[in-house]
């Protein structure tokens, strides 16, 4: 893995074993790389005896509550107060799998203002220059969890991280890549795998909880997806699946029910573009994933106002929901006819 300057490493060996105060801050919504990697870095800094405290912007999803010490985890938008005490107390804040303020809401604000020293890790490319001093970019790795388990290794404090530790990595490698299914291509990511199950993580109870431990209410949600929205559009080899606030209300809602819907679509013979539209109370969130040579993150960044990997993005829309689908399949005509990929 290519971290540029080994000076970087060296310099986040050193903030670290400096600080004694350090705040850990995952995305808003965070997802399983995400909250794994910040809760595999609190358990490694909690074993080196920092005071650490995780503040996530917003609620995750319940199939990450068997993480260690997610019970610990400070939820921003319920705790102004009390995180926004902890965070100028601090001496160190390290983000994780983000890489610019804007992905964590109201808690960017805050950080606008405030001079606490600050590293980035994450794996997203095109980092903003002003998100943090520190900036550890790798958007090779297959997720900021790799990445993070790597820069422990070679900053000398792998003997730091513990089981549980390794239990959140693995889980953010596992759930970023689709159990090793897609963006796993590069020997490395095997080599971190084997030395998490060799520190004796349980992958079997690990997947069990993450991939095959969904509500009913979920399933039934997943089935109505599939069954009633899903559309296809075999002239641009693209699917897409649209939830409004009331079907999602319908099927009692949870976050994270939604996770890894949009790979679904994907899954459909010849299809290389899907996309996931969930409508949201002020705006609505869209979900891309492709396959071959589409560029996702292109494509939302032009039109959507997203970004993120080649082929996994986000985007949102202020439109109304079936606006935004009539947009959608306007401009996606558009950017494949000009981009040659009909």
């Amino acid at each position: 893995m290519n971290i540029q300057d080994k000076t970087q490493i060296d310099l986040l060996k050193t903030k670290i074993d400096n600080s004694r105060k350090v705040i850990i801050v995952p995305h808003n919504n965070p997802d399983g790389d995400a909250l794994g990697a910040a809760l595999g870095l609190y358990n490694t800094l909690r074993n080196m005896d920092k005071e650490v405290t995780v503040i996530s912007p917003n609620e995750f999803p319940d199939f990450l509550n068997w993480m260690h010490g997610v019970n610990e985890v400070l939820i921003y938008d319920k705790s102004i107060k009390k995180s926004t005490k902890l965070i100028k107390e601090s001496e160190l804040v390290i983000f994780v799998d983000f890489n610019s303020l804007t992905r964590i809401k109201l808690m960017g604000e805050l950080f606008e203002q405030d001079d606490t020293p600050r590293i980035m890790i994450d794996h997203h490319p095109f980092p903003d220059a002003n998100v943090a001093q520190l900036q550890i970019s790798v958007p090779e790795a297959s997720s900021t969890c790799e990445l993070l388990f790597h820069v422990l290794n070679e900053a000398g404090l792998k003997d730091a991280v513990t089981k549980e530790a390794a239990e959140c990595i693995y889980a953010g490698i596992m759930t970023d890549t689709g159990s090793l299914n897609y963006n796993s291509n590069r020997p490395e990511t095997y080599l971190i795998v084997a030395e998490l199950l060799r520190m004796g993580i349980d992958k079997e109870h690990i997947h069990h909880m993450i991939f095959h431990n969904n509500s009913f209410d979920r399933m039934r949600l997943l089935g109505h997806a599939l069954g009633e929205k899903m559309e296809r559009l075999p002239e641009l080899k693209t699917a897409y699946i649209s939830l409004s606030q009331d079907e999602l209300k319908r099927f009692s809602f949870k976050p994270g029910d939604t996770e890894g819907f949009v790979n679904q679509a994907l899954w459909i013979e010849g299809v290389n573009l899907s996309a996931l539209f969930t409508e949201k109370k002020d705006l609505i969130k869209i979900s891309f994933r492709s396959r071959g040579g589409f560029p996702a993150n292109k494509f939302s960044e032009t039109y959507f106002n997203g970004g993120g990997h080649f082929n996994a993005a986000g985007g949102e829309s202020k439109l109304k929901l079936d606006e935004t689908v009539e947009r959608f399949k306007k401009v996606l005509k558009e950017f494949c006819d000009a981009n040659g990929f009909n």
